[in-house]
This record gives C-alpha cells, sequence and structure tokens, in this order.
C-alpha cells in the first residue's frame, strides 16, 4: 500500500519544485492519488521554496503535511525548518555539499548525499536536484527511474530535450551514491 508524505525544501533555483511536480505527475501516470503543494518565500530564485507531496492509494484530503514520511533538504535553513516535523523512524535526505556540521535527530534514517559535488562531477550543477531525487528513489522505491524520466520527457520538450541524458545521469548517480 502506497501512502507516502514528503516535504522537499531548498532555496528557489535548486529544482525543488521541479522534484515535487515529478513524483506528483508519476503518481498520477500510474493513477495513484496525489497532491503537490508549493510554498515559495517572497523571492524566486535565492529565496527559499518548499512543497509538499502526498501520493496515497487512499483519498487525498489536505495539502498540509504535519508529519512527513520523508523529507528532501537541500540546503541548512531547510533543514532546521523541517527537521522536527519528520516522523520517528522517517528518511532525512541531505544535500551534504551545502549542508554541513549540522545536528540532526537519532530517530531517523540519514541519507547524506553529496548532491552539488556529483552534479557539478556530471557537468552541470543544476541537476543536483536529479541526484537527490535518485537517491530518494533508490531508498523508498515509490517509482523507477524510468517512470521520473518519463515526465521529463513531456516537461523538457524543444531546447531542453538535450536536457534528458543529463538527468538520467543524475538519477543513477543519485541511486549509486546510496
Amino acid at each position: 500500500m502506497i501512502n507516502e508524505k514528503v516535504i522537499i525544501a531548498g532555496f528557489g533555483g535548486q529544482g525543488v519544485m521541479l522534484m515535487g511536480q515529478l513524483l506528483s505527475y508519476a503518481a498520477t501516470n500510474k493513477d495513484i492519488n496525489t497532491l503537490w503543494f508549493p510554498s515559495y518565500g517572497p523571492e524566486t530564485r535565492g529565496g527559499t521554496a518548499n512543497c509538499s507531496v502526498t501520493i496515497s492509494e487512499d483519498l487525498v484530503n489536505s495539502p498540509v503535511i504535519s508529519t512527513p514520511d520523508s523529507i528532501i533538504i537541500m540546503n541548512k535553513p531547510s533543514l532546521e525548518k523541517f527537521q522536527p516535523k519528520l516522523k520517528k523512524g522517517g528518511n532525512l535526505f541531505l544535500n551534504t555539499t551545502l549542508v554541513k556540521d549540522v545536528v540532526v535527530r537519532d530517530d531517523v534514517k540519514v541519507y547524506g548525499i553529496n548532491a552539488n559535488t556529483i552534479a557539478k562531477d556530471l557537468g552541470n550543477v543544476k541537476v543536483a536536484n536529479m541526484v537527490i531525487l535518485g537517491a530518494y528513489l533508490a531508498v523508498t522505491k515509490i517509482f523507477t527511474e524510468e517512470e521520473v524520466l518519463e515526465i521529463l520527457k513531456q516537461k523538457f520538450t524543444g531546447e531542453k530535450a538535450n536536457l534528458i541524458e543529463i538527468n538520467r545521469a543524475a538519477l543513477e548517480a543519485g541511486r549509486k551514491a546510496i
């Protein structure tokens, strides 16, 4: 039975919203109930951004997630804000390139992924979001990389179609980082 509540958070421009959309659209493609709820800070690029995604075989009643099963954290301010909400035994995915020297709870599973560095090694630091999403997919097994790539192929058309391969490589690198 699928019932996953995830909060994804970071700075604007880190691809936080895209990660949430990809998960939500993948659920829709599999006829699974889903809700994606974005939240932006006062700025777009560089300000705070987070989104909540609920994926469930049950009906989804509310966009508010008070106790997520997983959180994907792309920066330190987001860790400080969302770590207390993560359920006991939940999954904490940290972009350890930007989130260093922090105290994390000992009652959750922590997955540190050096996402920015891995993305830079792939040739484009902007795919750090796909690196950490690949790690998330590897742990939760909620969707396959191919299911997420199918959504990317629908979103990245025209001039952006050339970005599919680097995103594929980033998802794979995230999986291998786990």
